[in-house]
């Protein structure tokens, strides 16, 4: 791999090619990709009740759309992908195209995130078709807490789900809790019940995606992991994969969690991702709505090098940081209309 100097950035080579490398020298390998809008959960975090706005499925990638366009990525230096929605095991055939997607040359990673409400009787055909790690979206232990935090009673579903994924083999299992309000004096439990289990915990500190979000209340995440540091003898470790969590660990090995902080503590400056909608938008920032329409591109008969050529030119128009902070009005868009 070299080098060649730009007057704005420098240009990563790679085997096949200049890899995509934004204006402040980042290089972008992980796409979260996001496989359907729809979702069987109403967290109003994410979704809330009485939302309307989904796209219509003519506007959804296709399969093919898909692989012939996640293939122009990985020739670029694209190496992670993670599979999400909405809730991404809706999508008809989610195996199939996971399938798809880990038979690309260059994808060396494919993850999945989920609620798990239906993961049980599919988390074996999702190990055979390449899945390597799922994070499973659970912000609470009481039913009670889940039926309001996510508009269903589903807490025993998500919990076979669990169960079902360690049986079909996939180590380690990541429990995504966005840590807010209400359910901020779980985090212990929720600590314990992955002690036990061995699994991985990540705290998310709540991102103010639309106004409903804003009002749940944000929770700031470091004096939490003050606490946690204190009492289980936390020291800094790291985990494989290409998100922004911080991790710590517990010197055995036994336990470890993570903690993703886009207010408290953002992590833009080592940002290596962008985000693909179910329609082919790609979004250069969660925290920003500036977006490329590559769907109407692939429809209106665009080369795999046109296509490349505007994915170098997206890439220079990422920002270097979101405003989640200064300007949470910003974004009206709801998390599901994104990609987790």
């Amino acid at each position: 791999m070299s080098i060649s100097r730009h007057p704005v950035y420098a240009v990563i080579i790679g085997k096949d090619g200049p890899m995509l490398t934004d204006r402040y020298g980042r290089t972008i390998e992980y796409l979260r990709l996001s496989v359907t809008d729809r979702c069987d959960l109403r967290c109003a975090y994410c979704i809330p009740q009485g939302f309307k706005g989904f796209e219509e499925p003519a506007h959804w990638l296709d399969f093919d759309e898909l692989e012939r366009l996640l293939t122009v990525f990985a020739r670029l230096g694209l190496r992670r992908v993670r599979l999400t929605g909405g809730e991404p095991l809706l999508r008809r055939g989610i195996a199939e195209l996971a399938g798809r997607i880990a038979a690309i040359p260059g994808i060396a990673d494919l993850s999945l995130s989920t609620n798990a409400t239906r993961l049980a009787p599919m988390a074996a055909r999702l190990k055979q078709a390449g899945v390597q790690r799922l994070n499973v979206s659970l912000d609470s232990l009481d039913p009670d807490t889940v039926s309001r935090l996510n508009g269903r009673p589903v807490l025993a579903a998500v919990l076979a789900g669990l169960d079902a994924a360690d049986a079909a083999g996939f180590a380690p299992i990541k429990i995504n809790m966005v840590v807010m309000r209400e359910n901020a004096h779980e985090v212990e439990r929720m600590v314990e019940f992955c002690l036990a289990r061995g699994y991985v915990l990540r705290l998310i500190e709540l991102m103010p995606m639309g106004e409903t979000a804003r009002r749940m209340g944000y929770v700031d995440l470091q004096p939490i992991k003050r606490r946690l540091q204190a009492r289980y003898g936390l020291i800094d470790t790291v985990l494989p994969g290409g998100g922004p969590a911080r991790y710590l660990g517990s010197p055995d090995g036994r336990f470890t969690v993570g903690f993703i902080t886009p207010l408290s503590q953002h992590f833009c400056a080592t940002c290596n991702r962008v985000r693909l909608t179910v329609d082919g938008q790609l979004h250069l920032c969660l925290g920003q709505d500036d977006r490329v329409d590559l769907r109407a591109l692939i429809r209106a008969g665009a080369s795999d090098a046109e296509l490349a050529t505007v994915l170098h030119q997206a890439v220079l128009r990422k920002p270097e940081r979101h405003e989640f902070r200064e300007r949470p009005e910003k974004l009206v868009r709801f998390m599901n209309m994104t990609g987790g």
